[in-house]
């Protein structure tokens, strides 16, 4: 059976017009059988599209001043007329499921700047980022210049928006104790640009800096990952973090490195939605990360990411409860 998508003019997502992307995400969010098969005909006709956005993930611990930081690049990429969407991942509302708006309601977005934000709501993934929050991903690549994903910043979504992001940002404040969390949960292997927020007080900062950069002495990246002294509430340094991420795109896309990490990354999503549906008995039936691999590189070329991942899905709840 084919199925009819409500009427969504591609063109019109490609200008970036809200009213569109706004429908589409909805169409995207919405649990409903047939609105479900309709969003998977969106994401199929969108896969054909080139997915040329520049995708980076803001983590860090609640409190940090993610959200004062993606305020401020919002300003710039107003500036420069880049066409910016944010995808905020919010706790879920134990009453509604729906997303808890946190420090988001307090951005400023320019009225006729190119910039969409919207929240999803985490779910059941433990602060982690939802299904619908990586479809919104996945389809957002197609239309922007820049996709910020800022996390909630506490259980898996440290490590799930490595599973989405071309460049993670890991932002810290000083003697927030952190860091040495960070390195027992191997946090400190994701970030590709670390930046210590709330760096007004320049003494308290270096010994910040320095702690950080000790913590990163362990690890060897092909990536020297620059860690910046910034301050969301004046402006500090704020375009040099902006051009340390422009610096790590063009790290990836120089090297060629882009489009083989979007692919590992992407796996390593697939096999996180695997064991969160049916565990580990379901990953093991498909042979384990390895025979997920084989089974994603066979499937038609021109499925979504998520049309693949609900056929395997059906085919792997078949095989366990055989």
């Amino acid at each position: 059976m084919t199925i009819q998508r409500p009427h969504l003019d591609i063109p019109s997502l490609l200008r970036f017009e809200r009213r569109s992307i706004a429908a589409a995400l909805n169409l995207i969010e919405d649990r409903r059988p047939l609105r479900q098969a309709q969003a998977l005909a969106l994401l199929d006709e969108c896969a054909a599209l080139p997915a040329g956005a520049h995708v980076v993930g803001i983590t860090g611990p609640p409190g940090v001043g993610k959200s004062s930081l993606i305020a401020r690049l919002i300003d710039l990429a107003a500036r420069q007329k880049r066409r910016l969407a944010i995808v905020a991942v919010d706790p879920s509302s134990k009453v509604s499921g729906g997303a808890i708006l946190g420090d988001r309601s307090r951005m400023h977005v320019p009225l006729d700047a190119p910039v969409y934000m919207r929240s999803f709501a985490a779910h059941d993934r433990l602060g982690g980022l939802s299904r619908e929050a990586f479809s919104a991903v996945f389809l957002l690549r197609h239309f922007c210049d820049l996709v910020l994903v800022e996390t909630v910043g506490v259980g898996q979504s440290e490590t799930d928006v490595a599973h989405v992001a071309d460049t993670v940002v890991l932002v810290v404040q000083p003697f927030s104790g952190d860091l040495l969390q960070f390195i027992k949960a191997g946090v400190m292997e994701i970030p590709d640009v670390l930046a210590v927020n709330k760096a007004d007080d320049e003494a308290l900062a270096r010994k910040a800096m320095a702690d950080v950069q000790a913590a990163l002495s362990y690890e060897r990246h092909q990536w020297a990952r620059p860690v910046l002294a910034v301050s969301a509430a004046t402006n500090l340094h704020i375009e040099d973090l902006d051009a340390a991420i422009a610096a790590h795109h063009a790290h990836l896309t120089t090297n060629g490195d882009l489009p083989l990490k979007r692919a590992e990354r992407t796996l390593a999503w697939v096999v996180g939605e695997i064991v969160h549906e049916v565990g580990q008995r379901g990953l093991h039936a498909l042979g384990g990360a390895d025979g997920v691999a084989v089974w994603w590189r066979h499937q038609p070329a021109d499925w979504s990411e998520l049309r693949r991942l609900t056929v395997l899905l059906a085919t792997l709840r078949w095989r366990v409860e055989a």
